[in-house]
């Protein structure tokens, strides 16, 4: 018997603790990979004798923590599921057709095993390496295809956080291209999501643009340097949007329409009118609603506006043997590279959801999409032609998915009880001077819900009312359609042959596993970039991820049904709080340049109110990443770069020299930390007290 196989033999008598045989599999041991034995050969190598030894050579003294967080214990991957589990199950399992951009949808299961839970797709890091990336940017440029032709535009990029940031990256790049010069206000019609609007106004006060919100009568286009609409609107009108368009490039004005994709298979695209931005969620293709994320949003524009755009676009070169080869194109526009001169400080944004969306257009095909929405148009028209019988006024005519019900104040407080009682959600809005009831429907939606939709709003008058029968009144034309003829869609989308392959589940399947194969990702290699992206997400992370109690609820999901979700956020944000020495945490923003800007914004609030408006710089080290400069222009503020010494680290000399200068002025300093190198700044108190001492 061999030495090792003595050690084994031996270990395996010895007496052990029932806690020690129990803790099998810790979390850390298998997540991080190393063993002891490899952990001390890296040691030997650096010639240390410990891990804590190695934590004092990396880590200054002056900012090492002396003290320990006070943090619930450590659960081992069973413990921690189970307790997720329990918070799952403590959110109320309702039906929620509240719509505003986020609707019910399934994954087809072949794009549920094979990408939202292959660790091959998930763990791939961003595609800055084209050669080891192929299948993923092939992915993205059937996406951007797919963006092309449902909306009938010339250039996409590879996808954007949200619909509503996506709208405040539209507003930015009207001002960038449009011909009215002197023009400072951007239009938004009161159509458009209230979430939506929301961005716009913080994006814009920041940019110092002037908003004019309302109706599109009432505004001066010749002061306008841009528009966007809802399309369908927020109330679920549709509306011809080409003489709008028309008025607003009359007066060299840029055209934007946040339009929902899957209406695109019935309604004429909005390129087709004429627009010059066309933008929106692709959440409905397969990608479940999350409480509110993440989905990827799209973004199509006109050709001659290919450098303004934000985000990335993948185009196609040919490679040193003449063979088709995917990469970035156009990477100048991006903060990697022009930093506080970008467009944009978005970067990888939500690639992975907008791949599944990509697969789900794929797997239907024109022909399905057109169904699915078809079905979605056909039972939101029997619902419609039920309720108006039993004399139920609809605020809106035309509608593709969404019914706004005029109702008095007594009669939506006794709908909102029924729909309590059924466990049904509605949106409740007050429009102009009367009340409203709010109903969108989606992919999911079953006749069983119509009949129920019927009970909750008219009540026991519903009895009456049959599915099979006016939808047979709809079939032989007894009953008209709610869409004008010359808005609906007459041109073909998705014709490439991509889209009309790979329609049974062995296709898909193999056509996935191909694009996979193509890229490197950890289930190949380690990936030796750092990054803030999902690469690091171990399997038990990512198991609760598809549980319907955690996928299904929708964002304005009232906050009481929503009590393990409210749970496990601010149980993070107190964990959160304890790690950063923190007093609060948000967990809103959608990326890591989306909480620089949420950062930089909290700055500028709280500079404002305490009467120092002039603060305005913002010193940056060179060796920081391009997100940090672009964000602090996007806030308004000016960036001032700082030196760094061969090593990456701050030259504090410059640091001071440059604060000094501007210290009337002095907003913030933004630092990586650890830097871009990987390195902690020994003096990084002493560089944060240089900027307090001047009022930053």
């Amino acid at each position: 018997m061999s030495t090792k196989q003595d050690s084994l033999l031996s270990n395996s008598k010895a007496v052990r603790s029932l806690e020690s045989l129990q803790h099998r599999g810790e979390f850390i041991e298998r997540h991080i990979g190393p063993d002891q034995a490899g952990i001390q050969s890296m040691l030997d190598e650096l010639g240390l004798e410990s891990l804590d030894r190695l934590i004092e050579k990396t880590v200054p003294a002056a900012i090492a923590l002396n003290r320990a967080l006070d943090l619930p214990a450590a659960m081992n991957e069973e413990t921690a599921l189970a307790k997720l589990k329990a918070m799952a199950g403590s959110n109320q399992s309702s039906r929620s057709f509240i719509g505003l951009g986020y609707y019910d949808t399934y994954t087809p299961n072949v794009i549920l095993r094979n990408v939202l839970e292959n660790p091959g797709w998930y763990t791939a890091y961003t595609p800055y390496q084209p050669e080891i990336s192929q299948g993923r940017l092939e992915s993205l440029l059937n996406y951007q295809q797919m963006v092309l032709d449902l909306t009938a535009m010339e250039l996409a990029n590879a996808s954007l956080l949200d619909e509503a940031t996506a709208a405040a990256e539209g507003m930015a790049l009207a001002k960038r291209v449009s011909k009215n010069r002197n023009a400072n206000k951007f239009f938004v019609d009161a159509g458009c999501f209230p979430q939506t609007i929301d961005v716009i106004k913080t994006r814009a006060e920041n940019f110092g643009f002037e908003l004019v919100i309302g109706g599109f009568d009432q505004v001066d286009k010749s002061e306008l340097f841009g528009a966007i609409f809802q399309y369908p609107s927020m109330l679920g009108d549709v509306t011809d949007l080409s003489e709008a368009v028309e008025q607003l490039h009359s007066h060299k004005a840029i055209a934007i329409v946040a339009a929902d994709l899957m209406s695109l298979t019935l309604l004429k695209p909005p390129g087709e009118m004429g627009a010059d931005v066309v933008l929106g969620s692709t959440q409905r293709f397969g990608v479940p609603m999350g409480y509110g994320g993440p989905h990827a949003a799209y973004f199509a524009t006109r050709d001659d506006y290919k450098r303004a755009v934000p985000g990335r676009i993948i185009g196609v070169s040919k490679d040193a043997r003449d063979k088709q080869a995917y990469r970035m194109a156009l990477q100048t526009r991006e903060q990697h590279i022009r930093r506080e001169k970008a467009n944009s400080n978005i970067c990888t944004a939500q690639v992975l959801l907008a791949n599944i969306a990509a697969f789900y257009a794929m797997y239907h095909g024109p022909t399905g999409l057109r169904r699915i929405a078809s079905r979605i148009h056909r039972l939101t028209q029997i619902l419609a032609i039920g309720l108006q019988s039993k004399g139920i006024k609809l605020d809106n005519e035309t509608y593709f998915d969404t019914l706004t019900l005029a109702v008095s104040e007594d009669e939506a407080m006794q709908i909102v009880e029924r729909a309590g009682a059924a466990n049904i959600n509605l949106r409740l809005d007050r429009i102009a001077s009367h009340q409203t009831i709010g109903v969108s429907l989606d992919e999911c939606t079953s006749e069983a819900e119509i009949a129920a939709l019927w009970q909750v709003i008219i009540g026991k008058e519903s009895a009456s009312l049959s599915v099979a029968y006016i939808d047979k009144q709809i079939e032989t034309g007894a009953v008209g359609s709610v869409v004008p003829t010359k808005l609906e869609r007459k041109t073909a989308y998705m014709t490439h042959p991509v889209f009309n392959r790979f329609h049974s589940e062995t296709d898909m399947m193999r056509y996935l596993k191909r694009l996979e194969n193509k890229d490197i990702s950890l289930t190949h290699s380690m990936i030796a970039l750092g990054s803030c992206t999902m690469k690091l997400n171990a399997a038990a992370e990512m198991i609760p991820v598809t549980w319907p109690d955690f996928s299904k609820p929708h964002p304005f999901t009232p906050v009481d049904q929503m009590q393990g979700y409210q749970k496990m956020i601010q149980e993070l944000e107190h964990m959160l709080e304890e790690i950063t020495g923190f007093d609060a945490v948000s967990m809103q923003p959608n990326s890591g340049a989306q909480g620089e800007y949420a950062g930089l914004l909290a700055i500028r609030k709280y500079l404002d109110g305490s009467g120092e408006t002039q603060r305005n710089i913002c010193l940056i080290p060179t060796s920081a990443h391009g997100t940090n400069p672009a964000s602090a222009q996007m806030i308004g503020m000016k960036v001032v770069l700082v030196a760094c010494d061969d090593d990456g680290n701050i030259d504090i000399a410059d640091l001071r020299s440059k604060a000094e200068e501007h210290s009337e002025a002095l907003a913030a300093l933004m630092i990586t930390y650890p830097s871009t190198h990987g390195v902690y700044e020994e003096a990084v108190k002493d560089i944060c007290q240089v900027i307090h001492d001047l009022g930053g």
